[in-house]
């Protein structure tokens, strides 16, 4: 062989094999709804890209607790390439500047890609892009059909009010000593999608002050301790009742629609489950507003190779197949337009399942931001929020509650 070709071919045998050892190690969160979708995920994209190995991280029960865990590996130089966090947590990532922005490998073909304006924003901060969505849920209600029709009421003519909810949910109640009529979590998304389903909203816009201190929010807070006095809720925890629902022992769930595929197969043959969207509170529909929860994915990785790597997996997993997967294996909802645009990918699915195609029109109308809480203090006020929210459930004045909240806040934040 001549030189000039046997050095090409070496050239060649050894870009293959640096390309065959590319690998990027993946971090995500909760488990119980993403552990099989993960794994069918890596193996759908390394089916595509033989070059790169996706190696799974063990996973982080929470979102809160799986970013922790990414800025203690920062400090131990041990933080993975790629990470899914959740929809308010990127910006802790952020701040501490781990992570990279993707605008360079979006160029302008971000909307052909399928990433409309909407969906990008839930990933960017003063311009740049720091994170794509992968998956989008909102809160909506979970219900047992048959106890609301021993209970007297019909799905047909289902409450879309919360008023009617809780008059139902405390007929519900009193079947009997085993059945509860509803439940929803102390938890700062759940309290958000109450405020947004109000026309209210957490912060103003450049984020410098707490807007939930007004009629939106005591009212939002206050169903917390409506559903608890008037329909008999009771103070369980977020499994007990994740357990308690697909048992058909509770009647109405508010909880996230990501959750839809593990009610059903909890129910079983046992009952139906249906998905109702979240009431409306305002009659100014233009200010209603539904947190997006869910995942955003980001890139960690400073190493040009492993940053090539890591973008093609990002760009597979956000796009039209990855999403196809996500959705028809988790209840979340797509964060792709394309994917919901183009019926070849999910059109069989949802006239199979009617309940998705409830909860992502939902997220389709009202999807917005999952306000994240400014600094170094943002994780930290989330448990203020559910402790306050505790204290509302339990007999606490909800006015007088979310006020000194909100001062707690601002002082918490560096808002005063």
């Amino acid at each position: 062989m001549k030189p000039v070709l046997y050095a090409a071919a070496l050239a060649c045998v050894a870009t293959v094999a640096h390309a065959q050892e590319t690998e990027i190690r993946v971090h995500y969160a909760i488990p119980t709804i993403w552990a099989e979708t993960q794994q069918k995920l890596a193996d759908a994209f390394m089916e595509q890209h033989p070059d790169i190995k996706v190696v799974i991280d063990g996973p982080a029960e929470s979102y809160a607790d799986g970013v922790q865990r990414l800025l203690r590996e920062s400090v131990a130089g041990t933080t993975p390439d790629v990470a899914y966090v959740g929809l308010n947590r990127w910006r802790i990532l952020e701040d501490r500047g781990l992570t990279q922005p993707l605008d360079d490998y979006l160029g302008d073909q971000a909307e052909a890609l399928g990433y409309t304006p909407a969906l990008l924003s839930l990933g960017q901060y003063e311009g740049k892009q720091h994170a794509l969505g992968t998956s989008a849920s909102t809160l909506v209600m979970y219900v047992n059909p048959d106890l609301v029709e021993k209970a007297g009421g019909s799905m047909d003519t289902f409450p879309t009010t919360f008023d009617g909810v809780i008059e139902l949910a405390a007929k519900i109640n009193q079947l009997d000593d085993k059945t509860d009529g509803v439940w929803i979590g102390r938890h700062d998304w759940r309290f958000q999608s109450l405020l947004g389903s109000h026309g209210g909203r957490p912060m103003n816009e450049n984020e410098s002050d707490i807007t939930f201190d007004n009629e939106a929010g005591f009212t939002a807070a206050g169903l917390y301790q409506r559903f608890a006095t008037e329909a008999g809720m009771k103070s369980y925890g977020q499994n007990e009742a994740r357990q308690a629902f697909p048992a058909g022992t509770l009647g109405i769930m508010f909880e996230s629609s990501s959750l839809q595929k593990a009610f059903e197969a909890g129910a079983g043959e046992a009952f139906a489950p249906v998905v109702k969207p979240l009431p409306i509170a305002t009659d100014d529909t233009s200010r209603v507003y539904f947190p997006t929860g869910g995942s955003g994915i980001v890139m960690l990785t400073k190493d040009a190779d492993k940053q090539a790597a890591a973008w093609e997996y990002i760009k597979y997993v956000t796009g039209p197949e990855g999403q196809k997967i996500i959705v028809e294996n988790t209840g979340y909802a797509p964060a792709n337009a394309k994917v919901i645009e183009d019926e070849s990918y999910l059109g069989e699915f949802y006239a199979a399942n009617p309940n998705s195609r409830v909860a992502h029109t939902q997220v389709a109308t009202y999807a917005g931001p999952w306000y994240a809480y400014p600094g170094a203090e943002g994780v930290a006020v989330t448990d203020l929020i559910a402790a306050s929210l505790v204290e509302i459930t339990e007999g606490e004045d909800a006015k007088a509650t979310i006020e000194d909240l909100a001062e707690t806040l601002r002082l918490q934040l560096g808002m005063k």
